[in-house]
């Protein structure tokens, strides 16, 4: 019927032309990059990151701000890619560059190499994904429980058991993990220096006593706020208050 396919027009219409006018937004960004004009593809990137964001959006501002010598922008938009998709090979690869590119080299305090590893473990991958990988090992479980109470042989419900542990401890370590990425995503209590210097002080006040400088696209960790300031710290453990303004929250 006529009036069934002009209801079906109307309700995807919107989306229709939506999808085209994010498409022509997308083409005139990489034809801008394409052309040497940074700045331009930054300003329709940045357009398009305010309607919604997505890893591959944010690697490729992260690009035209690293070419555009905007350090800092380049460090906050890969990390950001990063947060929503922690394999993605490439901005991990250009983030190492721009890393290359930042006047403070900090070193990490020592941590125990156990903590190290399940740490660079979890960040694999994101929370939606150890989520599912949690779901499939609980339903493992299950199966592994239904052959030990049903099995009709000893060795069935003897390899059933340990089954059934091996697949309830991945269970447990894998929902842990997508908690923890979630939480993660969700606090985003680490963030990027955003001036070219930064002078960090003991309190959040203009004359708390000078601590230490740090400069742009240096990485830093939020751990309280008050007002306009911001307690942060750094790998190497420093701590210190700094404006809200010169950093950016990841």
């Amino acid at each position: 019927m006529k009036w069934v396919r002009y209801l079906l027009v109307l309700c995807f219409l919107p989306a229709t032309m939506a999808f085209a006018a994010s498409d022509n937004l997308h083409q005139q960004a990489r034809d801008a990059y394409s052309n040497g004009d940074y700045v331009q593809a930054i300003s329709i990137y940045e357009t398009m990151a305010q309607e919604g964001e997505s890893d591959e959006l944010y690697y490729n501002l992260g690009n035209a701000y690293y070419k555009n010598n905007q350090i800092g922008e380049a460090i906050l938009n890969y990390e950001r890619a990063l947060r929503l998709n922690p394999s993605y090979d490439d901005a991990a690869f250009n983030l190492q560059l721009a890393n290359e590119k930042i006047q403070d080299k900090i070193e990490p305090i020592e941590r125990f190499f156990m903590s190290q590893w399940i740490d660079s473990l979890r960040a694999l991958l994101s929370s939606n994904t150890w989520a599912w990988i949690s779901i499939i090992m609980f339903s493992l479980t299950l199966l592994a429980v239904l052959g030990y109470a049903l099995g009709l042989y000893k060795w069935i419900r003897k390899t059933s058991f340990f089954l059934m542990l091996f697949f309830l401890m991945f269970t447990i370590t894998t929902f842990v993990f997508a908690r923890q990425q979630k939480s993660y995503m969700e606090k985003r209590a680490d963030a990027i220096v955003m001036e070219g210097s930064v002078t960090v002080k003991s309190s959040p006040d203009e004359s708390g006593t000078e601590l230490f400088i740090i400069h742009e696209g240096t990485k830093v960790f939020i751990k309280s706020g008050l007002n306009q300031w911001v307690e942060i710290s750094l790998l190497d453990g420093n701590v210190g208050w700094v404006r809200k303004s010169q950093i950016e929250q990841i």
